[in-house]
Order: C-alpha cells, then structure tokens, then sequence
C-alpha cells in the first residue's frame, strides 16, 4: 500500500494543489484551500482492476428506460417523467425545506407497490424518522432503515436486501475508510459519491443523495459534485410560507430546467395541480405597478405577477433593486426605456419583484418589467386582464417569444382577455377566439397603447 499524501483542496470548486494558496486559482476565493490527507493511487484505484474493451457504438443494443413513479405528480415532472433505474439524483435545499420529507412520501408510495426502500440516515436517529413517518401517515413495511455510515459497509446491505431504491441523508454524513478527512470534506465527497455511482450502474437501483446547501447557494459543497451524478435538483422556498419550488438543473434523462410546485401543509408535501394561480394576486383595479407575464419554465408556461416600485430617489444615488430576476437585467431595461423614451427615472429609485419567490431567467419577460415599470412611474393601473409578452432589445425593438402558442393557450385558459406579443410572432390566429392579440413592433408603440386615453 502507498503512503498517503497531503493535498490542499479548495472547499468550494474542488481544485487540489501542492501547497497552500491564499486564493484559489481556479474559483478566486480566498482562504479556501483546506489541508487533506490523500491516498496514493494504488489505493484508490485497487477496486479497479481489469481492462474494459471498446464496442462499435451502433453494435450497442438500445434499452428501453423503464421509468417507475414516486407518487408525486410535480416531482415526476422535474425527474423527466419519474425514477430511471440506475440513476443517482441529487436533491438539496435549505435546511429545513423538507427535503426528507419529500422523499420519505416517496420511499412510502414506493414501498407500497411491492418495492423495497433502504433509507441511510447519518443525521438522524431511528427514533425521529419514525416519529416523522408517523406524523406523515407512514405505515409502508417495504422501508428499511440504516444508521451505517461506513459506504464501504454499503453494498453488503445492498446484496442482503435488494432495495429499488436507496435514500442518503445526506451525502455529508457519510465516509470511506480509505481516506483519513473528515466526513463533508471534498476528498470524501468525491469518493463516497464515487462508490455510489459504480452500485447504481451494476446494480439497476435509484440512488437519491441529499445535499446540503451553502452560505453561497452551492450544492452539497463544490460543484464537482454535481458533474458526477444524473441529476440535480434544487429544493427552493421560504420555511415560513407553504410553497415549495423543486427546480430541475441538470438531467440526463430529460429537459433541464423543469420546475415543480408543491405546498407543504400538516401531513406532508401536496402538489399543486395549477401553479400559475399560486403567483396571481393582485385584484385590486387601482392598483399601479403590477403586470402579469406568462414565463415558459421547462416545459410548460406560467402567469407570474411582475410587481415595481418607482419612487423619487435621494440626491445623487439612485437605487435599483430586484428579487427574483438578475439585477443588471432591470438596469438594462431602464436603460432602454430613459434612452428611446427619455424618461428620468436616474431621478428614481426603482424596485422589482417576482410574486411567489421563483427566479425567472425567460427573456420574454422584459415587455412585463417595462409595463410595471411605467405604470408605477406614471401612477396609471394596467388593466387585470391583460398579459405582456416579449424580449426588449437595446434598440427598443420587441423581439418574439419563444412557444408562443403555448403561452396564449395558458392565457386564454386562466380566463384573460388581451394580451401583447411582438409583431411577427407565429402563432395560429385562428385559435384564440376569446382572446384579443395586440402586436406591437417597438417600444414606443407599446407606451402609447399602455397611456391611451392619459
């Protein structure tokens, strides 16, 4: 057996080194770099002797995915339509958020389709899972659980009890005798999730690892993590408000930014059949400063309240803030909007915020920012029943939206009675009878029709 070797990793994108840096070279933080005991390569490669032999790609026979379902509709959507065997998905949040909840009402499900459940648990004891399945209903006797958290110890429990699917929680708590770090550090995360990865392809199991989230918002530490498994999802929401987001990131069995909504109540995480009502509030007809939008999320739209706030701003400084979309994107549009409008609003402090605590990244969104923007500036309410759609370009041009007949259908469906799209955009005029379509072409056009009648 070799020595073992000492490294300095960094703690937040995994980048090793010979000697201790100051600042990382790779990330740029600074004091990042963590001394580890390394094992030399005899070590760590021991388990993979043999030498594999290359195959003709279309020699390859194809494979049919046989998804299985967790019992939770919105969660179905985010996986890409429900558990692949041999998949390893990560799942992080907050602490909190209801990560073990959410899988515990899956392991439940699961379990009572004649499939067995392995829950790995370092943070907990056996006595508080249980008082949490009692209190969500759970009286599934497919789930087994495990206070091991040895992962060498790991594939004995596995060819004991053949378990469809295995749950950690989480990845931070669990360690290899081969390395001599602690349990979380880098070194460990990579080999315990390592392991995991070659038991989920031999054995045909879903492997569900939990991950914590930190100061920074990273998932489960570096984000080398998340290059090593199939999935990656992001459990979102305030712990004192009902809502929860699940946010697909990454998938290797279908699309990529899919979000899920589900409500947190009493006995557990429900989900929510028609999330676009969930961001809809506004009903007062006097009020100024709201636009509705129809974001396109993964694979399906939905009507997000818009809401902004113009006020007179302080000599010298003005400020611009925004929650749930970029900052420098509500810059930009301001931007756009004093230079082909010349309207001072560098006199103005200008606030934004997305209803219901999402983050929209949708360019089609920026029509719905101006027309906030300019009902509050203006003091002149936006009529309830009309929707906003496009992506404002620097020139003042409004740009087509992507999946246009899709986002009209929605609007039509929840009961809206106008909406405003770019000119030129393909969609079957046809089919929206009960909706009026108003095209415009620029930006200038687009304030006459919002200050009609001033």
């Amino acid at each position: 057996m070799g020595k073992n070797l000492t490294r300095f990793i960094c703690r937040e994108c995994g980048h090793e080194s010979i000697k201790w840096l100051g600042r990382c070279p790779s990330c740029g933080n600074w004091n990042s770099l963590m001394e580890e005991s390394v094992p030399s390569r005899q070590v760590t490669g021991a388990r993979n002797k043999g030498k594999a032999s290359p195959t003709l790609l279309s020699e390859i026979a194809l494979t049919r995915m046989n998804r299985y379902s967790t019992g939770i509709g919105e969660f179905d959507r985010v996986l890409g339509g429900g558990m692949v065997p041999g998949s390893i998905v990560l799942l992080g949040g907050d602490p909190g958020i209801g990560k073990s909840t959410l899988l515990l009402q899956a392991a439940d499900y699961i379990g009572r389709r004649d499939r067995r459940v392995l829950y790995l648990s370092g943070e907990e004891s056996a006595g508080q899972i249980r008082l949490r399945a009692d209190r969500l209903g759970i009286e599934s006797s497919a789930i087994y659980f495990l206070n091991d958290q040895n992962i060498d110890s790991l594939a004995g429990y596995l060819q004991e009890l053949t378990p469809d699917l295995v749950i950690i929680d989480s990845i931070q708590t669990v360690y290899s005798d081969n390395l001599t770090s602690i349990p979380g550090s880098v070194s460990q995360l990579r080999e315990c999730t390592a392991r995991i990865t070659e038991l989920a392809k031999k054995s045909d199991r879903v492997f569900f690892l939990i991950g914590h989230v930190t100061k920074e918002g990273a998932l489960a530490g570096p984000k080398v993590l998340e290059h090593m498994v199939d999935v990656v999802i992001y459990f979102e929401g305030e712990k004192h408000f009902p809502f929860r987001l699940l946010r697909g990131i990454k998938n290797r069995f279908g699309a990529t930014d899919e979000i899920g909504l589900l409500e947190m109540s009493a006995s557990g995480l429900r989900e929510v059949i028609d999330p676009s009502r969930v961001f809809l509030s506004c009903k007062d007809p006097s009020v100024t400063g709201s636009a509705v939008v129809a974001a396109f999320e993964g694979s399906r739209p939905l009507l997000i309240e818009i809401q902004a706030l113009v006020v007179p701003a302080n000599p010298g400084y003005s400020r611009r803030m925004a929650s749930g979309v970029d900052q420098n994107r509500l810059a930009l549009i301001i931007a756009v909007l004093e230079k082909n409008r010349g309207i001072n609003l560098s006199a103005c402090d200008v606030y934004l915020k997305i209803t219901g605590g999402v983050f929209l990244r949708d360019p089609a969104i920026d029509l719905g920012i101006a027309a906030a923007i300019l009902s509050s500036y203006r003091e002149r309410p936006l009529p309830l029943d009309m929707v906003y759609l496009g992506e404002l370009a620097l020139s003042g041009e409004i740009r087509t939206a992507a999946f246009l007949d899709a986002r009209l259908k929605e609007i039509e469906r929840l009961g809206y009675k106008g909406v405003a799209v770019p000119s030129g955009g393909k969609y079957g005029k046809s089919d929206f009878r009960h909706l009026v379509v108003t095209e415009v072409k620029n930006l200038g056009e687009f304030i006459e029709m919002l200050m009609e009648g001033e």
